[in-house]
């Protein structure tokens, strides 16, 4: 699971870009218990969610000629130019260009050859979110694809990602790993892209990251999920040796899942 010893290659920020910030506060703190706190005015309406005052993500509401609500994951990188680069050597593309952000680190938006969004962040003065894998805080996070073994090629030649093939029923995970820390310093997966064509030309169903929230009750969290105008995806599923999971989308359309990890019961 995820940590915030962060090292290069590893998932050190994520935020959602929305269609309506103030829904979405709503939502994740009604959800998570989340409070919503500013960056400030020179920030172009940019801020954070904390939980027990600790920041566990970002948010920003997007203007509707915009891209449609989702989650960003971001990696960390010790040279953010040197990744933009790597990524379009790849075959990937840079959708934002690095930047310094206020002093607090330098970011930039790539995709995979796929087309799949993720973000980069160089740490400054901001290292990352400041809490990972406690409830209501991103634990894992999975690149549904449609080819797994491109997509592993680009983020091994891109971040050095390493991957490793773990058994489940019914079939094999692939893991992933930033080269530090080996499997000790696992933190999501790679899965085949399900969906049909249409869905996928729309989006709906397009590859894309999804983070995963650690939750206490993965059960109540569906059914708050409905009563705060989300849609559930995938229904609460247990998986032995893994935890019970559920795949969502909040009101915007920003797609995440939650679970309850076998790691995490007591």
């Amino acid at each position: 699971m995820l940590t915030t010893r962060f090292v290069n290659g590893a998932p050190n920020w994520i935020d959602v870009t929305t269609s309506d910030i103030d829904g979405a506060r709503s939502f994740y703190g009604g959800l998570f218990g989340w409070e919503f706190q500013s960056a400030g005015p020179e920030s172009g309406g940019y801020g954070f969610f904390r939980l027990d005052g600790r920041t566990v993500a970002g948010g920003a509401q997007t203007a509707p000629d915009q891209a449609p609500p989702a989650w960003t994951v971001y990696f960390q990188s010790e040279d953010a130019q040197a990744t933009a680069k790597a990524a379009e050597q790849a075959h990937g593309r840079v959708l934002f260009q690095p930047m310094d952000v206020m002093g607090q680190g330098h970011m930039a938006v790539l995709a995979d050859r796929a087309g799949v969004p993720f973000g980069i962040w160089q740490p400054g003065q901001t290292k990352g979110i400041d809490v990972a894998s406690e409830p209501g805080t991103l634990c894992w996070v999975e690149l549904h694809t449609p080819d797994i073994a491109a997509a592993a090629a680009f983020y091994h030649q891109v971040l050095g990602l390493e991957t490793s093939a773990v058994p489940f029923p019914g079939g094999t995970y692939t893991c992933l790993n930033p080269a530090e820390g080996g499997d000790d310093a696992m933190f999501g997966g790679i899965v085949p892209l399900t969906g049909d064509a249409s869905e996928a030309e729309s989006g709906e169903g397009g590859p894309h990251w999804l983070p995963y929230f650690e939750v206490e009750d993965t059960d109540a969290v569906v059914d708050k999920v409905q009563q705060l105008g989300g849609t559930v995806r995938m229904p609460a599923t247990t998986m032995e040796g893994v935890g019970r999971m559920a795949m969502l989308t909040d009101p915007y359309g920003a797609r995440f899942a939650v679970i309850r990890s076998e790691s995490g019961q007591s």
